[in-house]
C-alpha cells in the first residue's frame, strides 16, 4: 500500500487557537510525543514570529531523530533565514513557505499582481534550498484561488525545488465531493506534477475538514495529509489527526494507505495537548473523547457482550485507551508508579520529574480512595510545575462562604520567591478567589473563560480548571487540578498570569501574521 505522510502542526496551527499558547519546555514535551506518535513530519512552529518560538524550534531540532521537524516562514527573505537557523540542528529538517494565490487573498492583503506573486514564490522556494532540500510550498487560500493560476505557480515552485506542493483550505470553504477532484485537476494541469508529493491542510469551518482531507487523499492523490491533535487550530479548527489515522487503518480496503502512527499513542498524546494548553476534548469526539467506546443503549450493550464487533469498528486499547482504570491507590510505591507512568505514555525527561511527582500523587491519594490514570495524568499537567520556573505560584487558601453573606477569600501566593497574603470579597466563591488575586497583582487582565471539567466520574475526581485571561491583545490559559474545585481555580487563574508574565509571551500565531 502507499504511505500516507502524516504532517502534524499542533505546535504551530494548533497554538493559533486564542488562548493556546505553550511555553518552549510544553512544545519540547509535545514535540517529543509525536515522535513517539510516530508523526512524519513536525511543523514546530514558526521561527520569525518571536524569539520564544525560534528557540524552541531549535530545541526541538537538537532533540527529535526520527521524525522531520519543520518551521514555517513566509515567502520573505527574514522569515526563511530564521527558519533556517532554527531547524540547522534537526537529523531531517524541512522549510515550509507560503503565500497567498486567491484573488482576494493577492488584492486586498498582499496587494501584489499574479505575476509579483509567482517571482515571490519562486524567490522564496530557492532560497530556502540553500538551507535544506526539503522544502515545501504552500498556495495560502488555494480552495478559492484560480485553478490556471495556481497550476502555474505550483509548477514554476517545482522548477525552483520545492519537494511538497501544499494545497490548503485556508478558510474552510470546500467541499469533499469537489476538493478532491479539485486536487485532481490543479496536478492534472502541473507537467511536473511527478516531482513532488501533494499535501493538503483543511480548515473545519463547516465542519468537513477531515472528509476534505480524506477526499482530497482519496480523490486528488495527495500523498501528505496536514492535521493537529484534537482538530486543535484558530477558528473553528484542523483536520484532526486522530480522525484520519483511523479512518486510513479502519477501511485500508477503501483507502489502500498505510501511515507510521503508532495509533497505541493516540490518546496519550491527546491527553497532553489537551492538558497543556487548557483545551478539554468533547466527550463524544471521535476516537479520543470519553464516551468514544461507551455504549448506553441496552441493544447495544447486549450486541458488544456477545461480540465486540457488533457496534465497534476499532477496539479501544488500539488507540490508546486502559481497560483497567483504578490502578494504585496510597500503598504504591514508586517502582509501580513509574510503571504506569510508562504504560500510559506520559513523557518525562528525568528522575527528579518522577520523584516530584510521586509525591504529588502521595498527597492526592491521602485524599482519595481510588488513584485512576486520569488522576496520574493530571499530576503531569502545567499546575503541576516546578514553582521555581514561575514568577507567581499558589501557596495555600481561606474561603468563607454561606447563605446569606458574601464570600470572601484570603489567599497566600509566592511572587518572585517571596510569600504574600491578600484577600477580597466577591459575588460568589470563585470570584472571591481571583478578585484577592488580582487585589495585589492588578495585571489589568480580562477573564474571557472559566470552564471547569471533572478528569473522573466519581464525586471524588479532581477538578480540571481552564482559565483564560486576555491582556494588551494577548491572550493565554491558565490550567489548575486539584480535588478542591476552588483550589484548582486559583492555580488556573496563577498558571494564565505566570504566561502573561513570561519574558517572551507573545505567542507566535497572535498578531498580523497570516498563515495557511
Amino acid at each position: 500500500m502507499d504511505q500516507l505522510v502524516i504532517f502534524d502542526t499542533t505546535l504551530r496551527d494548533g497554538e493559533q487557537s486564542p488562548g493556546a499558547t505553550m511555553t518552549g519546555d510544553e512544545k519540547v514535551r509535545i514535540a517529543q510525543q509525536l515522535e513517539r506518535l510516530g508523526v512524519d513530519v513536525i511543523e514546530a512552529g514558526f521561527a520569525a514570529a518571536s524569539v520564544g518560538d525560534f528557540l524552541a524550534i531549535q530545541r526541538i531540532s537538537s532533540l527529535v531523530k526520527e521524525s522531520t521537524v519543520c518551521s514555517l516562514s513566509r515567502a520573505v527573505e527574514r522569515d526563511i533565514e530564521r527558519a533556517g537557523e532554527a531547524i540547522k540542528g534537526a537529523a531531517r529538517k524541512r522549510i515550509h513557505t507560503f503565500i497567498a494565490t486567491s484573488p482576494i487573498h493577492m488584492e486586498m492583503k498582499l496587494h501584489m499582481t499574479p505575476d509579483q506573486v509567482v517571482e515571490r514564490a519562486v524567490k522564496a522556494v530557492k532560497l530556502a534550498r540553500e538551507y535544506t532540500d526539503d522544502v515545501e510550498f504552500s498556495a495560502e487560500d488555494a480552495s478559492r484561488s484560480d485553478p490556471a493560476f495556481l497550476a502555474r505557480i505550483c509548477e514554476e515552485a517545482i522548477k525552483a525545488g520545492a519537494t511538497t506542493i501544499n494545497l490548503p483550505d485556508t478558510v474552510g470553504y470546500a467541499i469533499p465531493e469537489l476538493f478532491g477532484q479539485f486536487i485532481l485537476d490543479i496536478r492534472t494541469r502541473v507537467p511536473n506534477s511527478d516531482k513532488a508529493i501533494w499535501s493538503v491542510h483543511c480548515h473545519d469551518d463547516l465542519g468537513m475538514a477531515t472528509a476534505n482531507s480524506l477526499s482530497g487523499v482519496l480523490v486528488g492523490g495527495a500523498r501528505q495529509l496536514e492535521c493537529t491533535i484534537n482538530g486543535l487550530g484558530e477558528r473553528a479548527g484542523n483536520c484532526a489527526l486522530e480522525e484520519v489515522v483511523m479512518a486510513v487503518k479502519t477501511r485500508p480496503d477503501y483507502f489502500k494507505l498505510e501511515t507510521r502512527i503508532n495509533t497505541k499513542e493516540l490518546v496519550p498524546t491527546s491527553k497532553l495537548v489537551s492538558s497543556v494548553t487548557g483545551f478539554p476534548v468533547q466527550p463524544n469526539k471521535a476516537i479520543v473523547g470519553a464516551n468514544a467506546f461507551a455504549h448506553a443503549s441496552g441493544i447495544h450493550q447486549d450486541g458488544v457482550i456477545k461480540a465486540r464487533q457488533t457496534y465497534e469498528i476499532m477496539r479501544a486499547e488500539d488507540v490508546g485507551w486502559s481497560k483497567d482504570r483504578i490502578v494504585l491507590g496510597k500503598l504504591s510505591g514508586r517502582n509501580a508508579f513509574k510503571q504506569r507512568i510508562q504504560e500510559l505514555g506520559i513523557p518525562v525527561t528525568s528522575e527528579v520529574e518522577i520523584n516530584e511527582a510521586f509525591l504529588r500523587f502521595k498527597d492526592l491519594a491521602d485524599k482519595k480512595s481510588e488513584i485512576f490514570d486520569e488522576d496520574i495524568q493530571s499530576l503531569f499537567a502545567p499546575s503541576g510545575s516546578h514553582p521555581m520556573n514561575n514568577y507567581y505560584g499558589f501557596v495555600s487558601l481561606d474561603q468563607k462562604s454561606e447563605t446569606g453573606e458574601r464570600p470572601h477569600a484570603k489567599v497566600v501566593m509566592t511572587e518572585g520567591g517571596g510569600e504574600i497574603t491578600t484577600e477580597a470579597y466577591g459575588n460568589g466563591p470563585i470570584d472571591a478567589v481571583f478578585k484577592a488575586i488580582e487585589a495585589h497583582v492588578k495585571s489589568g487582565a480580562r477573564l474571557d473563560l472559566y470552564s471547569v471539567n471533572a478528569i473522573t466520574g466519581t464525586s471524588e475526581a479532581i477538578g480540571d480548571v481552564v482559565v483564560r485571561l486576555s491582556c494588551d491583545g494577548r491572550v493565554v490559559n491558565g490550567v489548575g487540578a486539584d480535588p478542591d474545585i476552588i483550589a484548582a481555580s486559583a492555580k488556573a487563574y496563577i498558571a494564565a498570569l505566570n504566561k502573561l508574565k513570561k519574558a517572551d509571551p507573545v505567542n507566535a500565531q497572535i498578531g498580523a501574521v497570516p498563515t495557511p
